[in-house]
């Protein structure tokens, strides 16, 4: 798939020391950069919907509040429903957390919801330990190794070829900078690269902690080509999709210097698309700083970039246009302990309080 410029979208990549920023060689293929992460499994026992029944990909979060509330909710991130257990009242969810599983002797029954609506109930959950899976390898394909990795490869001692703590920086195409992963790697092999003359293949004994998943690969591609050049690129995406189109806006966003505007600007708001909280901080993102423009990923981000360093000047003015789809699908959203509040007026509040006038069409 190719960006908005019809470029691949292959980027370009760079392992560097992080405390100083030494580089240890740029290549243009890293092997093991797309796969799938790491997740949990927990099984609800005395699974009962509300509603329908729950399957496939459930939603970018979803809580198991446990209805004691002895422990704080339990969020699970990408979940997927994988099956019902066979001859059983048990569901299987799989997602990404921070958790080793839910606390010793914790029997109370719990709910699910998505942020959006209450799924269904369980009497409890538990953790399924995973099988023992040998830690896949990062390969820098075609690298071109700075001086001090020749010199660490040509030692080849343990000590040499331990890397301490390195970034592997990403960059667009056309080399501006796009993201980063946080290693500890060690050299683990080399060997001649078929990339081309004196470029080496690098494997790293080393597992990224944030990979990226097949579903995402798609945008990945899209945005290494370069950022989109006409607004709502994203708004035939799907929810799971457009939620990765808001990390990606704002894993940029936040590494570039914003030009500051001066104050008394008018910004215009096109709000058809906003049926999700992802579509309503991409819609507020382009409205202020363009197509692909960042302008905060949750309520609190907003608040921060109304101070100021993303290319706002307070006072201005937003018109926002069509804002029924946003009322109609955000006024009755879920705190993660299920309490309902209104999106859209906690937002025109932040706005207002970061003087920006809020006026409809």
């Amino acid at each position: 798939m190719k960006g908005d410029r019809g470029q691949s979208g292959q980027g370009r990549y760079a392992l560097t020391e992080s405390e100083h920023g030494h580089v240890w060689g740029v290549c243009a293929e890293v092997e093991g950069l797309f796969r799938e992460p790491e997740r949990a499994t927990y099984e609800l026992f005395g699974w009962v919907p509300d509603g329908a029944e729950v399957r496939g990909w459930v939603a970018s979060r979803v809580w198991l509040v446990p209805e004691d509330r002895t422990i704080d909710p339990w969020l699970l991130e990408d979940a997927e429903s994988l099956r019902p257990q066979p001859r059983t009242d048990a569901l299987v969810l799989t997602g990404m957390d921070d958790y080793m599983g839910p606390p010793e002797g914790h029997r109370a029954p719990v709910r699910l919801h998505d942020g959006y609506r209450w799924l269904g109930s369980c009497r409890e959950f538990a953790r399924v330990l995973p099988g023992e899976q040998a830690a896949p390898s990062l390969v820098l394909r075609g690298l071109s190794p700075a001086g001090r990795l020749r010199q660490a490869l040509a030692t080849g001692t343990r000590r040499a070829l331990d890397l301490g703590e390195a970034r592997l920086e990403i960059r667009d195409d056309s080399g501006e900078p796009f993201t980063d992963r946080l290693l500890r790697p060690r050299i683990r092999a080399w060997r001649p690269s078929l990339h081309g003359p004196d470029l080496i293949d690098l494997e790293l004994d080393e597992e990224l902690d944030r990979p990226v998943p097949g579903h995402v690969r798609p945008l990945w591609t899209r945005w290494l080509a370069g950022p989109p050049e006409i607004p709502g690129r994203w708004a035939d995406l799907d929810a799971r999709q457009r939620e990765a189109w808001l990390e990606l806006v704002r894993e940029r966003g936040c590494r570039r210097e914003h030009q500051g505007r001066p104050a008394g600007q008018r910004y215009e708001l096109d709000g058809r698309h906003i049926t999700d909280v992802p579509g309503l901080f991409l819609a507020l993102g382009e409205a202020v700083n363009g197509p692909g423009g960042y302008f905060g990923g949750c309520v609190d981000a907003l608040a921060d970039c109304l101070r100021g360093n993303f290319g706002y000047t307070a006072p201005a003015t937003l018109l926002w246009r069509d804002v029924a789809p946003a009322r109609g699908h955000l006024s009755h959203v879920l705190t993660p302990e299920g309490e309902p509040y209104d999106l859209v007026a906690l937002v025109l509040e932040v706005l207002t309080e970061g003087h920006m006038r809020v006026t409809f069409a």
